[in-house]
């Protein structure tokens, strides 16, 4: 999270928001990094436009709200008798009302909602809850690619997000690969960072975040991204939530390498985790698939480099894990009644 707020490099003339604000980690952040790099240089007004509504969020669960609300307001954001700076609503339900410049946001992730979307499209995938929403290109009941609609929504022109979304996002087909033409079309994706299990994520799922900006067409249909740089912190690395959590100095060599005041000076890495991949490379793949690997764990030519055997086995649990979630998702969405195995989540807890 520190890590993402770094780059994007958040100031005093932004509108900042996160529409699955969570208890406000996000926007505290930026809060946080504003007041430590601009403080001296706020007039009156802008220190008090930092507390009264250029922050604000978004949340679903309304006792998550209220906590993210109380959390702003700990940290000197917004005013404990004025209006809340975070809304509980259903961020996808309609949309939004205002823009922003800067978006920072880790869109829950889990089983796929029972709605029903309606986009430009014509198309309808029908369950209980509706959302009709035509400024979605693409109908999907998928919950992370419609949050990456709404945020490509929710931002005004040159505005600039960065997104933690799990790795279906980048290859899923269908609904998955218009949204992702359409990002590169009409957005600058300029930066993919690959992260490895037990960061954003329990079970097994492997999160991403993108970096991308808002930017208006250009002539001849020209796309408005030209290259993605893509930086695997996945590859032979191995973090936990708990026993082993991922800290900033960890992504220091990602923070040198993104080059937040100048990107044009980007130089791949001497180890090949910062990798130049062209549009027309990208575009080319199949289904515009944007999980793109190069490199190879050492630990499968090094026996010497293996991973301790709890480490493989909490890995295959969590695998598993995430395994079952997913058919349970594809279940669901079908119409199915899941019905929890006891037996067989209690088999994996032991394995």
């Amino acid at each position: 999270m520190d890590a993402m707020v770094h780059v994007m490099q958040p100031g005093p003339k932004d509108r900042i928001t996160d529409p699955a604000c969570g208890t406000a980690g996000f926007l505290i952040a930026a809060h946080s990094y504003i007041r430590e790099h601009h403080l001296k240089g706020l007039s009156r007004e802008q220190r008090l436009a930092l507390g009264q509504g250029t922050i604000w969020g978004n949340e679903l669960v309304p006792g998550t709200a209220r906590l993210a609300a109380m959390n702003m307001l700990l940290h000197g954001i917004g005013e404990a008798g004025g209006e809340s700076l975070i809304t509980t609503s259903d961020a996808l339900a309609s949309a939004p009302s205002r823009r922003a410049s800067l978006v920072l946001a880790n869109p829950p992730f889990g089983k796929k909602s029972a709605i029903t979307v309606v986009g430009t499209d014509g198309k309808t995938d029908r369950e209980d809850i509706t959302y009709d929403r035509t400024d979605f290109r693409a109908t999907t009941t998928n919950k992370q690619l419609n949050f990456l609609q709404h945020i490509m929504s929710l931002l005004e022109m040159d505005g600039r997000a960065a997104v933690v979304l799990p790795d279906n996002v980048l290859f899923e087909g269908g609904a998955g690969e218009k949204i992702r033409r359409r990002l590169l079309q009409e957005f600058n994706l300029h930066t993919i960072l690959r992260l490895p299990t037990g960061i954003f994520y329990a079970g097994g799922v492997k999160a991403n975040v993108l970096f991308f900006e808002k930017k208006p067409p250009r002539a001849d249909d020209v796309p408005n991204t030209s290259e993605v740089w893509v930086y695997d912190f996945r590859t032979g690395m191995h973090f936990t939530l708990k026993q082993r959590p991922l800290r900033l100095a960890d992504l220091a060599d990602f923070i040198e390498a993104y080059k937040a005041d100048d990107r044009s000076a980007r130089k791949e890495t001497e180890d090949g985790r910062f990798k130049r991949f062209t549009y027309e490379e990208l575009i080319a793949r199949d289904k515009v698939n944007l999980d793109v690997t190069w490199l190879k764990d050492p630990a499968l030519d090094d026996a010497d480099s293996l991973l301790p055997p709890e480490v493989i086995a909490q890995e295959i649990v969590e695998d598993l894990q995430a395994a079952l979630a997913e058919f349970e998702a594809i279940a669901e969405a079908l119409g199915g009644e899941v019905k929890p195995d006891v037996a067989a989540e209690e088999a994996i807890a032991e394995a």
